[in-house]
């Protein structure tokens, strides 16, 4: 299958620590590494490791953080199309506790790819499967060309400026902020899923179909919650581009979720190709 991400890519430094440090409280850090990630970039790489190829349609900004974030996304299997942005690639600091949950704090703004960026957003059309973190509402328009578009409402307001219908939406349900956006998008997404964290999750079509699914149990102790969410968007969006009903497409999601939640940083442990088959197993 082709499958692309067209989304943002942050470069992350990881702390662990046995809890989120109260005001004024000082902590000791156990570990620390840096990753390019973010939530495009997490989405795509799963992707590579489910499908053993994908494109990642980004921009970056104009210092060595760039090429850190390009050569190691490219030596993790994908093929990077980005723009070039006069400004500073953003970065974040995520703490992770000793529970394995991750706190996230965001440096400098969002670099999102734009349809007048002049990458080969023609690569786009032929897709079987796109997933949706960040652009302008030319590159989700050009993103639609593909067979399945999926999106999160993180992507903001795009989603409504761009007029498109989606094939699935993925939000969070314990997100006030992203299960408002998803309440108030138009035309409605063919597929809705609210995900719930460790209590699974629900799932309501446009013909009124509505279901649920089982959380799944990590394949090991739970360390790092970063990238868990992103993983399971990525992995539905390969499951709807292979033509697997929903629920089915769901389960496998489910189960690329809880992997993600046993590696150190979002890419420690994925879901790959050799586990994903049959869905549902």
């Amino acid at each position: 299958m082709r499958l692309a991400v067209v989304g943002h890519v942050e470069w992350v430094e990881f702390v662990r620590v046995e809890h989120v440090p109260a005001q004024g409280e000082i902590v000791n850090a156990s570990d620390a590494f840096e990753e390019a990630a973010g939530g495009g970039a997490v989405a795509a790489i799963q992707l590579v490791r489910l499908a053993g190829e994908a494109d990642f349609f980004t921009a970056l900004g104009n210092d060595q953080l760039a090429d850190r974030s390009r050569e190691r996304l490219e030596g993790l299997g994908a093929r990077v199309v980005s723009a070039s942005r006069d400004q500073p690639t953003r970065r974040a600091l995520t703490l992770v506790d000793d529970a394995g949950e991750r706190t996230i704090i965001t440096i400098g703004s969002r670099l999102q790819p734009e349809l007048g960026d002049g990458i080969d957003w023609e690569a786009l059309s032929g897709t079987d499967g796109v997933y949706f973190t960040a652009g302008d509402a030319d590159a989700l328009r050009a993103a639609r060309r593909a067979r399945v578009l999926v999106a999160t409402p993180r992507a903001g307001e795009v989603l409504h400026e761009a007029g498109v219908e989606l094939d699935a939406l993925v939000y969070s349900e314990n997100d006030v902020v992203e299960s408002k956006a998803a309440r108030e998008l138009t035309p409605n997404p063919a597929l809705m899923v609210a995900t719930r964290g460790a209590a699974g999750g629900s799932y309501t079509t446009a013909a009124g179909e509505t279901g649920s699914w089982e959380p799944v149990a990590p394949p090991g102790p739970v360390i790092d919650a970063y990238g868990s969410g992103d993983s399971f968007a990525a992995a539905l969006t390969y499951g709807l581009a292979a033509g697997a009903e929903p629920r089915e497409a769901l389960q496998l999601a489910a189960r690329a979720g809880a992997t993600c939640l046993t590696g150190r940083g979002p890419y420690g442990r994925q879901l790959t190709s050799a586990d994903s088959v049959p869905f549902g197993r």
